[in-house]
């Protein structure tokens, strides 16, 4: 799964529609008011849950962008929206950041998450046209803000988008001390741009959480059907762990489900028949991951016992 390339809609105003365009679109269902005064196209119908709460969110960001006057940065998880990072369980409510405090009764909006910091010149950037943190300062802000799993979906996507682990290591450092500093450092040192979907990213912090032996990421079996990739494994026991959503099933752009699963059987027998033992991992699975864990565990044990 490629990280995103999603930009905010436009505001219908700022496309040239009239007062009476966007009130015949309201009442066609075509749009929607984020903020009061702005209006966007409707989505169409997005295909999950994820993807229904990033359009939100970025309509949300596209209706700041038209109604915020003092100097601004989008930050966050708003900045990791506007660069196409993956995000899990996201509020829509769009973060800004900037170099004061801003006063008047704005600054009591509720559905803005303003916050005050320095912005230095190498961490400023832009996406679509709109002012952004950089893809590092931005790592390193939904690291300090975020649960640590969420913060991990952000940082792994945004080492595959071309973050530089160097320089997102060198602004934590500069943070002597603040909030969420430490949670930070959790996910700087556990963040991999080899995960390949938020899943395997949150599947990774189960196991790295749990205190299993490391695993490594998209690990390459040699089958008879040739080079197979693991999601993760631990090739001295001849264990991998596989994220399945189900969505590589379901047709569309995927393609045609039953070639789909006649083709992963074939792989997931080739494994076997290489002596690996296969853990399968859904979304479902992972909303109890002591569970996942103890299969895992279990796997682990037989293989060592067996030898």
């Amino acid at each position: 799964m490629t990280p995103h390339e999603d930009a905010p809609p436009p505001a219908l105003r700022s496309v040239g529609a009239t007062r009476t365009d966007v009130e015949a679109a309201l009442r066609a269902g075509n749009a929607w008011r984020p903020r009061r005064g702005v209006y966007v196209a409707a989505a169409t119908a997005p295909s999950s849950a994820a993807l229904r709460r990033r359009e939100e969110a970025l309509a949300h960001v596209r209706a700041v962008a038209e109604v915020l006057t003092t100097r601004y940065w989008f930050s966050h998880t708003s900045a990791a929206l506007l660069w196409g990072c993956w995000t899990w369980r996201l509020d829509p409510v769009p973060h800004v950041t900037q170099l004061g405090r801003p006063s008047g009764a704005g600054c009591q909006d509720a559905t803005l998450a303003r916050h005050r910091s320095d912005v230095p010149a190498a961490d400023r950037a832009e996406r679509h046209g709109l002012p952004v943190t950089s893809l590092e300062r931005t790592v390193v802000d939904c690291a300090r803000l975020l649960p640590v799993p969420q913060g991990l979906v952000v940082a792994d996507s945004a080492l595959r988008l071309g973050a530089r682990r160097a320089e997102i290591e060198r602004r934590l450092e500069a943070v002597v001390r603040g909030r969420g500093v430490r949670r930070a450092r959790e996910v700087l040192a556990t963040m991999d741009g080899r995960a390949e979907s938020p899943g395997e990213t949150l599947l990774r912090h189960v196991v790295v959480a749990a205190g299993l032996p490391p695993f490594v990421p998209q690990h390459e079996v040699v089958t008879w059907r040739g080079t197979v990739r693991l999601d993760g494994g631990w090739p001295q026991s001849l264990v991998g762990v596989e994220f399945d959503a189900a969505v590589k099933y379901s047709g569309g752009s995927f393609g045609d489900p039953r070639a789909r699963l006649a083709a992963e059987k074939e792989r997931h027998d080739a494994l076997t028949e290489a002596g690996w033992r296969i853990v399968r991992v859904t979304w479902a699975d992972l909303r109890d991951p002591e569970r996942v864990v103890a299969r895992i565990a279990a796997l682990l044990r037989r293989t060592t016992a067996s030898r």
